[in-house]
């Protein structure tokens, strides 16, 4: 065995960080300097997270595969009867456009609703969603987009484009079963 072999085995280690000592909670290492004024030392605590999604239940569907907006208004209308408000979903589709799930990503007001793209991607990335349907209602029972509407769904769509994940549709629903389909309109790249 070398010289350098030996005394590098038998050196002490002593300056192994807390996040490192097996068997102990996670910790804030100490300073090296010991003559440090300790009110300059300070300490910090993050937060851990662990990230779940939760199933609240289940909504009976005809068709567990979605072919064409009318799968989705069939689907949503039931969900959307009752609401004096716009609501926002995303519907989360497998690789075969099978629904994996469904969340309501926001509850606006009467003629608006605020919908950021961090809020409708986060269930399809838990999920492990490949494709997302968007849907909406209008109270009003008209179903044509507004111009937020098509910035909205054209902002999600490059949104996705990031994340690996398909846009497939945004389909605009209201109580009384009418639908509008922004991928036939050609918002998301030409008509179907």
């Amino acid at each position: 065995m070398s010289r350098g072999a030996r005394l590098l085995r038998s050196v002490p280690i002593t300056n192994v960080p807390a996040w490192e000592k097996k068997g102990e909670q996670l910790g804030v290492k100490s300073t090296d300097d010991a003559s440090a004024d300790p009110e300059q030392v300070r300490r910090y605590r993050v937060a851990k997270y662990r990230v779940a999604l939760v199933r609240e239940g289940s909504i009976p569907v005809a068709e567990k595969i979605v072919r064409e907006p009318a799968d989705v208004a069939k689907l949503m209308t039931p969900l959307v009867a009752d609401l004096d408000r716009e609501a926002f979903w995303v519907l989360l589709l497998d690789g075969k456009n099978k629904i994996i799930g469904i969340n309501l990503v926001a509850l606006g007001s009467l003629t608006a609703c605020l919908v950021h793209s961090r809020e409708v991607f986060k269930p399809a990335i838990v999920g492990s969603a490949a494709a997302v349907v968007l849907v909406h209602n209008h109270p009003s029972q008209q179903p044509e987009p507004s111009a937020e509407d098509v910035a909205l769904t054209r902002r999600l769509r490059e949104a996705g484009a990031l994340l690996g994940i398909n846009v497939l549709d945004h389909v605009i629903v209201t109580a009384d079963g009418r639908y509008r389909s922004l991928a036939d309109d050609g918002v998301l790249g030409g008509a179907r």
